[in-house]
């Protein structure tokens, strides 16, 4: 899975993360390897630790699914 995707795949489910290069990337810049979570984000929500649990189990579900609608609509609705 490519940043790029995994980046619009989580949009999708109201998770919003950024596509990021890794060191010694292949991709492009607009596409990269990896992906960033934004934790300053999360945590000025007022989200703690044991949230990122809930946050890492969303994130998790989609991209393992990522192309099953019925999951990504699930995470969204879960998300909100």
């Amino acid at each position: 899975i490519t940043g790029k995707k995994a980046q619009e795949t989580l949009d999708r489910a109201h998770i919003t993360l950024n596509k990021n290069a890794v060191p010694f990337d292949d991709k492009s810049p607009f596409v990269t390897s990896g992906i960033r979570v934004g934790v300053p984000a999360i945590t000025t929500r007022g989200m703690k630790e044991a949230d990122m649990e809930t946050v890492v189990n969303f994130i998790d579900r989609v991209l393992s699914n990522i192309d099953d609608e019925a999951t990504i609509v699930a995470v969204k609705e879960e998300v909100k």
